[in-house]
């Protein structure tokens, strides 16, 4: 099967499946995405790419497994696949959430502590500014 033979469709999908697999593989690279992530997204990829190439496969596939049609067995997967990244993509912005809330709460206490450390020098410096310097007989009765 050479280029030629694909559909216009076809060669445009492909384009964009090796895209993300180039994406993912450089995600990989700069360490945006672990090893794992970057297998199960590479397969995805491929997987897509071969549908594309042989969408008779996805036929017999589907007969196989009890589904009628390829393209049907292309929607579940994609189905399943979206499903199971929203819900990885929920759990990561929960902990995301969580981390950001610690992480200010953390904040604010330190800089209560800081402003009360202030708060506490400025004290001792309006106090030590009121006493006239060289006048330590203040509050001393007789002399």
């Amino acid at each position: 099967m050479s280029v030629f033979d694909l559909t216009l469709f076809q060669q445009t999908l492909l384009a964009v499946v090796g895209l993300l697999l180039l994406g993912s593989v450089a995600a990989l690279i700069r360490g945006w995405a672990t090893r794992r992530e970057s297998l199960i997204w590479a397969g995805i990829c491929l997987a897509a790419g071969a549908a594309v190439l042989w969408p008779g496969t996805t036929s017999r596939i589907a007969r196989t497994v009890g589904i009628g049609r390829g393209a049907d067995l292309v929607f579940y997967c994609a189905v399943i696949v979206m499903m199971i990244g929203f819900w990885m993509v929920y759990i990561r912005l929960r902990r995301v959430r969580r981390e950001i809330t610690l992480l200010v709460r953390h904040q604010a206490m330190l800089d209560a502590e800081r402003q009360a450390r202030r708060t506490d020098q400025d004290k001792k410096a309006s106090e030590s500014s009121q006493q006239p310097p060289g006048d330590e007989s203040a509050g001393r009765e007789g002399g």
